[in-house]
């Protein structure tokens, strides 16, 4: 469960921590715009971190004019109820998972495709290139858009409170829980596991419940979520590689000056770099803190993995839903997928 007390006192935290500069402007003169900033993550993970940064960057440089007001650990509906929100322009800001945007936009789930990415060169060359052009082009064509460069949400990895997960073959018949994101439950029904999509904010009782027997994500949701206290093992699969998109209803954001609209995506930018090298140290620190926590990490053959995956009808499908241009981005970075 996440801990209320903590999200408050982080907020709290955070709040005391804002430059006197800004606390006087906002004092002094009522904000010309204020908006809201919402996303699924505890306050103590890097993305909140660093967008409250942002956040309080963006108020000074606007001299109070622009007040965006952070809203973590999903404090205002669930991922899927969020991304409606956004749509319709009761939230202005959503962060929210590339896999999980691939329910409204499906090109957004393209940089999810499983073992498509090796490392992080690979990942930032992709999608700070011409795969991430295009599915920024794709996000467009909707009533949101992106305000700022992808932000890292990390490698994921698989989870589980019974067996060991040690080759492709342990996955069949495994429980795991999976986003409500089509890729990924794909990817793991090509395996034959029992994927279940869950939303994010029952994982933690759908684990403690044992609806399901283990779940994937990246190492910092495991530890800034506390899912070790619900899991025994992680297989270090990186199956699958999932960023963050800053997203903003088109209306709320043409309403904001064009200078303002300039402020918000430099800063959001700027934090985007810092949190990307926080979750990359946090990959290698977490595997200790975690182990000491009682998690048992397993080292998996990823290549294995990846050949059971091509033996299936996986890529070729996928190839098909989303045509040869789109997924020859995709194999300009991962080479050939089969």
């Amino acid at each position: 469960m996440r801990d209320t007390r903590l999200s408050r006192r982080s907020l709290l935290v955070g709040a005391a921590a804002l430059p006197a500069f800004g606390i006087l402007t906002r004092r002094g003169q009522a904000a010309e715009f204020t908006y809201k900033l919402a996303s699924g993550q505890d306050p103590t993970h890097p993305v909140n971190i660093r967008a409250q940064e942002a956040l309080d960057r963006i108020r000074e440089a606007t001299n109070g004019r622009l007040e965006i007001k952070l809203f973590p650990a999903n404090q205002l509906g669930s991922d899927t109820d969020l991304l409606a929100q956004v749509r319709n322009g009761s939230v202005e800001f959503f962060n929210l998972a590339t896999s999980i945007l691939a329910t409204f936009v499906p090109a957004a789930s393209l940089p999810n495709t499983g073992f498509a990415f090796k490392d992080y060169d690979a990942v930032w060359s992709a999608m700070d290139g011409g795969l991430g052009t295009y599915v920024r082009s794709e996000i467009a064509k909707t009533p949101i858009l992106t305000v700022s460069k992808v932000w890292d949400n990390g490698f994921r990895q698989i989870t589980s409170s019974t067996r060991e997960i040690r080759t492709p073959e342990d996955l069949k018949g495994f429980k795991i829980r999976v986003p409500p994101a089509p890729m990924l439950t794909s990817l793991f029904k090509a395996f034959d596991a029992g994927a279940a999509p869950i939303n994010f904010n029952e994982l933690y009782s759908s684990l403690q419940t044992k609806v399901v027997e283990g779940q994937e994500n990246p190492l910092a949701i495991t530890a800034t979520t506390r899912l070790y206290e619900v899991q025994k093992s992680c297989s270090l699969t990186g199956h699958v590689w999932d960023g963050y998109w800053i997203l903003g209803n088109k209306r709320a954001w043409q309403r904001l000056p064009e200078d303002l609209r300039t402020i918000v995506s430099r800063e959001l930018d700027r934090s985007a770099d810092a949190q990307r090298a926080d979750v990359a140290k946090l990959s290698v620190s977490l595997r200790e803190s975690l182990a000491a926590k009682g998690i048992a990490f397993i080292d998996v053959d990823r290549a294995q993995f990846r050949a059971a995956l091509g033996r299936t009808s996986f890529y070729k499908d996928w190839k098909t839903k989303y045509g040869d241009v789109a997924w020859s981005h995709l194999e300009d970075v991962s080479g050939k997928l089969t």
